[in-house]
């Protein structure tokens, strides 16, 4: 099947040709024509299969077809993560380029002036973090009253990270004749719950066995010891000459810890997490990218934020206390048809955290010991599963649906 069959026209035709793309991926071919017909979508797929294009392409054509004399704010994009919402609108100028359609930014991190001079000047899509929107609602920069068309990218992140009280706020300020989009790499049963509020008679999508890995990814389990574990990062990138890997930590003051400590180890390293500038984050994932830093540590902030197509190393210094987080960190790699290695470093005291994520990918991971980095099997291994287990009650909660917590539900107590 070809883009032309799916019935786009020939202005976004010549963007993607001119991208690269020679025929639809499974989730595009599956999701164009939904929208296009539209329907409200449910959609889900593996990272780096397309996602962005399967639903930016379709909203474009509808905006292009019922053009206005000026832009008017007619889509909006929500997004978890800075990172992400750059992505996104980035495929949108890319896909839009042979059109008169604009699309703007707005996320926390940098001054809300430029986002409210472009806001002014008039753009057809919006793609923004649910914070920084809100700010624009308070203002009065931003009005939602003519979207036709929204999209929840990544929306399981979003409910990861506590936005929903956000969303319903957002909710609240747009017309509730709309066609609504949920994408997602992973479903669970809190997506599901907020997908019956949010869509009408949805178009449910899945290209592909719910909550797995991508096809292209080789998974790798060795055992070593928790003090261990930067020795052996940078041994495998130093012995095998890998030019650009991207490091996975489970907190940020981890993250700065070991990206200090590989520099020593002679490798140039930096550390990319939430309390991070969005100019030190930027310039980061720059660096990255043009092969300036040969090694990236991020947080799970980055997980769903960097499309890097020829990224073939991804590493998880840490398992995440959440199984679904480990499809996204190793998302990074195998992207668009491409070749990966996805290396998890296994720690006694983390076998509890690769059974759950085994139990998601219905899927044994064997465990393998790197020669000279044997794990000390006489240790007494550490039980952090009390803590991890309340850790991940907490962010249960979160994703409960209209349920206030942390600092927001203190505040709101009478």
């Amino acid at each position: 099947m070809s883009f032309a069959a799916l019935g786009l026209n020939s202005e976004f035709l010549t963007a993607i040709t001119q991208c690269g793309y020679q025929e639809p991926t499974p989730i595009q071919a599956q999701a164009i024509p939904q929208v296009l017909a539209g329907k409200d979508v449910m959609a889900g797929a593996q990272t780096g299969t397309g996602k962005t294009a399967a639903f930016a392409l379709p909203i474009l054509q509808k905006l292009s077809e019922r053009a206005l004399p000026e832009s008017q704010l007619r889509a909006l994009v929500l997004t978890p993560t800075r990172e992400l919402a750059q992505q996104v609108q980035a495929s949108f100028d890319t896909y839009s380029q042979h059109s008169n359609l604009k699309s703007t930014l707005a996320y926390g991190g940098v001054s809300i002036g430029e986002q409210i001079k472009a806001l002014k000047s008039g753009v057809d899509v919006l793609v923004a973090t649910p914070g920084r929107l809100l700010d624009h609602l308070v203002k009065g920069t931003v009005n939602l009253n003519q979207i036709q068309y929204l999209v929840f990218d990544e929306a399981d992140r979003m409910l990861d990270m506590g936005f929903i009280d956000e969303i319903n706020r957002i909710l609240r300020r747009l017309p509730k004749n709309r066609q609504t989009m949920l994408f997602s790499a992973t479903f669970d049963d809190a997506i599901f719950k907020l997908s019956k509020t949010l869509l009408n008679e949805p178009v449910l999508i899945e290209v592909d066995q719910r909550n797995t890995a991508a096809a292209d990814v080789e998974q790798i389990v060795y055992a070593v010891d928790a003090d261990r574990k930067r020795e052996l990062i940078s041994h495998l990138i130093g012995a095998k000459n890998w030019q650009q890997v991207l490091v996975f930590t489970r907190t940020k003051q981890t993250a700065d810890e070991l990206a200090k400590e590989m520099c020593k180890d002679g490798l140039k390293t930096l550390a990319i997490h939430g309390d991070k500038s969005q100019g030190a984050r930027d310039k980061a994932l720059t660096e990255f990218k043009e092969g300036k830093t040969r090694v990236l540590v991020a947080t799970d902030v980055a997980a769903r934020g960097i499309d890097i197509q020829q990224l073939q190393y991804v590493i998880n210094y840490e398992l995440p206390y959440i199984a679904e987080d480990y499809i996204h960190r190793i998302g990074r790699t195998g992207r668009a048809g491409e070749k990966g290695i996805a290396i998890s470093l296994l720690s006694v005291d983390e076998n509890w955290l690769l059974e759950e994520i085994e139990s998601v990918l219905d899927q044994r991971l064997p465990q393998q010991w790197l020669a000279g980095y044997e794990p000390d099997l006489t240790k007494e291994p550490v039980d952090n599963r009390k803590n991890s287990k309340s850790a991940q009650k907490r962010r249960a909660k979160k994703r409960s649906f209209g349920q206030k917590t942390g600092n927001r539900a203190r505040r709101n107590k009478p």
